[in-house]
């Protein structure tokens, strides 16, 4: 019953794309280990304590960049900084002493050893550095790129944006046959920034059956923009008492498949739905009469279905009980 196809524009070049305000800067999650030591994850962190300033001693000047690839620009805005001691505290996380956001950023820390972490909407990097009392630039490379979603029906026809989410999640599946939800509910013609690697895109039409999913690649610097072509329907139901005439309110709606499983079940006068395109069966409830009739969801053609609230439509509430 799920069917679609995907197109997968060809990756372009996109560092300036990647300069755009972003709407908002997510930390990557997860852990990067470096020389055996794992970043813990960001929500894991010790806040920097206020009884312990930086300002003692000589304090060494170091400054940070990122790029997207090892021989590209540095990236000018929507980083976000975090600097930590590389050992764990007491409670078992790595003490975060100074965090920035922007783009190039110039630190001031006590001589000494520390773990950087730079994350670019959901891709990132962690580093060793040093610091000493001579100023030194270090450079973090993110191995990131773009990834932009979109969606239409049969002959290109735009889907409201109210009515289209995607959801990305890792490429590789764990050994119970799931795969690690990365963002969800990400809006159509929306950047996301990603580490370079495929993924895994499911890409929902309403909230029903319209469900495309899709593996694809994000390349480091680049920009990867894909659509997918949704083979589904608006569906309109109401029963009425004869054709074109007013629905009737009260009433409950069941939408079975052409096996018979039950999908959805709505109430009211008038019941709209997504549908992928195949053949169903709706059965409409009002009152003590129950009526149903077969229908068929034709990819790109939204439709009103009118049940007829008639005798020949009509089914017997006890058929098929003992």
């Amino acid at each position: 019953m799920l069917r679609g196809s995907f197109r997968l524009f060809a990756p372009i070049l996109a560092v300036a794309l990647f300069a755009v305000q972003p709407a908002a800067v997510f930390a990557q999650d997860g852990a990067a280990a470096i020389d055996g030591l794992s970043l813990p994850g960001i929500s894991s962190f010790a806040s920097p304590r206020g009884d312990e300033p930086l300002a003692t001693g000589a304090l060494g000047e170091i400054t940070l960049t990122a790029q997207l690839t090892d021989k590209g620009s540095d990236i000018g805005r929507g980083l976000v900084w975090r600097v930590f001691r590389p050992e764990a505290g007491p409670d078992g996380k790595l003490p975060l002493v100074a965090s920035a956001q922007g783009g190039t950023s110039m630190f001031q820390l006590p001589p000494g050893s520390y773990l950087v972490h730079a994350s670019y909407g959901r891709a990132g990097a962690t580093k060793r550095i040093t610091v000493g009392k001579q100023g030194k630039r270090e450079s973090l490379v993110l191995d990131a790129g773009g990834l932009k979603l979109d969606a239409v029906l049969s002959g290109g026809v735009r889907i409201p944006p109210a009515k289209l989410k995607f959801s990305i999640f890792e490429g590789d599946s764990t050994s119970d046959g799931e795969r690690a939800l990365i963002i969800p509910n990400v809006a159509p013609n929306s950047v996301v920034r990603l580490n370079s690697g495929t993924y895994h895109v499911v890409s929902t039409y309403g909230s029903v059956n319209a469900v495309i999913r899709s593996d694809i690649r994000v390349e480091a610097g680049k920009l990867t923009e894909a659509t997918v072509e949704h083979r589904a329907a608006d569906v309109t139901f109401k029963l009425v008492r004869e054709a074109g005439g007013e629905a009737i309110a009260d009433t409950s709606w069941s939408v079975l498949t052409e096996s018979g499983d039950p999908l959805r079940e709505a109430v009211g006068a008038f019941a709209s739905m997504v549908l992928s395109e195949g053949d169903y069966t709706i059965i409409a409830k009002n009152r003590d009469r129950i009526y149903q009739r077969d229908f068929t969801v034709v990819a790109g053609r939204n439709q009103d279905v009118e049940v007829v609230a008639s005798e020949d439509a009509a089914i017997d509430p006890n058929e098929g009980a003992d």
